[in-house]
């Protein structure tokens, strides 16, 4: 046998909440208080009428009546949970990597990686790095594949009129006979 459903303290508020709920959210959490104490559906076909899982029914419903009838705002997943360092500490750790790379030096990955895993008393896997040097702005920098002031006019009649300077053409090689 399913237990009576409580809240039924929060009722008003869930009614004005339906009324004027503004994202599907609020809308969401209204009904799941509503509709078992005022239908009677079970957690089950409330979840059902709602559109989403008996366990996240249950959590909305909760979250409402924990917030004293006013939709609970939790902020949305994502974010940094499991972070080493704030983004200042990651400032202040890559600024000396930066100033040298600033002065003409280049960014190692592999010497960040090593003060990182200084820094953090662990090892900590190479991409842990990549995603810190991303985090603040690095990029990997490649060669252009030409040179900037590169005249592709002049080059292609370079290639045109330059004498040929390829050993084929002056040498006979096995097999030719010299006409003569």
């Amino acid at each position: 046998m399913a237990r009576t459903a409580g809240g039924s303290e929060v009722v008003k508020q869930a009614r004005a909440c339906l009324r004027k709920a503004k994202t599907a959210e609020e809308l969401r959490q209204a009904q799941a208080v509503l509709l078992p104490l005022e239908l009677g559906l079970s957690m089950p076909q409330t979840a059902r009428a709602i559109g989403v899982s008996t366990g996240w029914a249950s959590q909305l419903r909760q979250q409402f009546i924990q917030a004293g009838g006013t939709p609970a705002d939790k902020p949305g997943r994502g974010g940094r949970r499991r972070q080493n360092m704030t983004r200042e500490e990651e400032a202040a750790f890559l600024q000396p990597f930066f100033d040298r790379a600033r002065s003409g030096g280049i960014l190692v990955v592999g010497e960040i990686k090593q003060a990182l895993d200084r820094r953090l008393g662990r090892e900590v896997a190479l991409a842990s790095a990549y995603n810190l040097l991303h985090r603040h702005g690095w990029r990997k920098l490649a060669p252009d594949t030409r040179h900037p002031q590169a005249d592709p006019v002049a080059q292609a009649d370079w290639k045109k009129n330059s004498p040929s300077s390829s050993p084929k053409s002056s040498r006979t090689g096995p097999g030719r006979r010299r006409s003569g």
